[in-house]
């Protein structure tokens, strides 16, 4: 059956308008008051949208704030320096979404004047607006009957529709954006799309959903059959890879700490660290053999400081941080520096390495 076609399909029967009316009618008296909704500037909504990926509303409201107070506009965004931006964004994660929104929204300024495009077609085409991004900006900033499909839309309807479609399939993302389209209010789709996001986000919660404040219980299919609490179907995802290293920290005999820049693709590009080895590429005794070949300078490991374990979404750093000085050479790596101690806190650093910081008292 065609995606259009199941669609259809699970809406039969289902009363749209009420299940609309209801939605937005609560979202109106009861929403969240957040920064990013004082008004439907599409430059702030994409920026809310980008930082609230994967990450939680209170952890985004004072990087927005800050955010917007350092660029305020596309075109003080445009002309920052990308390590500024890096630091704006220092212990949100995933930095990726930091440097994309920087580029695409570059692209805004040389091409559109400064001026989010409303044509989805375009603002499709910037680098880092994805199809949920796409469908936020032009439904909440441009009131245009847009899907904009995430997990949390997916855990709601997936309720409301009783769909048992794994929502980890690309195939099952896409019925949903079909349903959203057959669903949207094309009177009010800001508040339509904004409503189920909020629903899903303090009502119809993963684990145990309010059903009896939902302002839409009367039309859910799952809560009629008792099924509430075994949706979304979500298969699980392979285990995260354990990685071990070591982490120097290294002082030179003025006090200063070596740190260096890592490469400017893959994960946590652009960011700093204090220099790591893989364990399971280098043993731990022929570190400083191995030090002095990549770094020029010869290094006498102390003792272990601290251990620091930082789960990602695909695997897990192990780090043993140990102390180190210099014996002898000159540092020879163009990406590393010694900086002092009080220096540090403005460059831009992982949480992962964030947590090292309180070594340098």
């Amino acid at each position: 059956m065609k995606r259009q076609e199941r669609a259809e399909t699970i809406l039969n029967n289902f009363n749209r308008n009420a299940f609309q009316n209801q939605l937005i009618d609560w979202f109106k008296k009861e929403q969240r008051i957040l920064p990013w909704r004082e008004n439907q500037d599409a430059y702030r909504v994409w920026v809310s949208e980008i930082m609230l990926q994967q990450t939680r509303v209170d952890t985004v409201i004072p990087y927005f704030n800050n955010f917007l107070e350092k660029f305020p506009t596309p075109e003080a965004l445009a002309e920052a320096e990308e390590q500024e931006v890096l630091k704006a964004w220092e212990g949100l994660g995933y930095y990726s979404r930091a440097r994309n929104l920087q580029n695409a929204v570059r692209e805004v300024v040389e091409q559109y004047q400064g001026k989010v495009p409303d044509n989805k077609e375009q603002l499709g085409a910037l680098k880092g607006v994805g199809p949920y991004t796409k469908g936020a900006i032009l439904s909440i900033a441009f009131d245009q009957p847009e899907p904009a499909v995430d997990g949390n839309v997916m855990r709601v309807l997936s309720r409301i529709l009783l769909v048992e479609d794994d929502i980890a399939k690309a195939s099952t993302k896409s019925l949903f954006e079909s349903l959203v389209l057959e669903l949207i209010s094309k009177e009010d789709p800001s508040a339509f799309n904004q409503g189920l996001m909020e629903l899903g986000a303090i009502i119809c919660t993963p684990k145990s959903p309010s059903c009896l404040l939902c302002p839409v219980q009367s039309e859910c299919r799952a809560f009629m059959e008792g099924k509430e609490r075994e949706l979304p179907v979500k298969v699980s995802k392979k285990k995260q890879r354990k990685q071990p290293f070591i982490s120097l920290f290294i002082e030179n005999d003025k006090g200063e700490v070596l740190i260096e820049k890592r490469p400017s693709e893959g994960l946590l590009a652009s960011l700093w660290q204090y220099p790591m080895v893989p364990l399971d590429a280098i043993d731990e005794q022929n570190l400083p053999h191995w030090f002095l070949g990549e770094y020029g300078i010869e290094l006498e490991l102390g003792s272990t400081i601290d251990r620091v374990r930082h789960v990602f979404s695909h695997l897990i750093w192990d780090m043993e941080v140990k102390k180190a000085t210099i014996q002898n050479g000159k540092l020879d790596r163009e990406n590393a520096r010694f900086v002092k101690k009080e220096d540090v806190s403005s460059y831009p650093f992982s949480v992962s390495h964030q947590k090292i910081h309180k070594h340098l008292n």
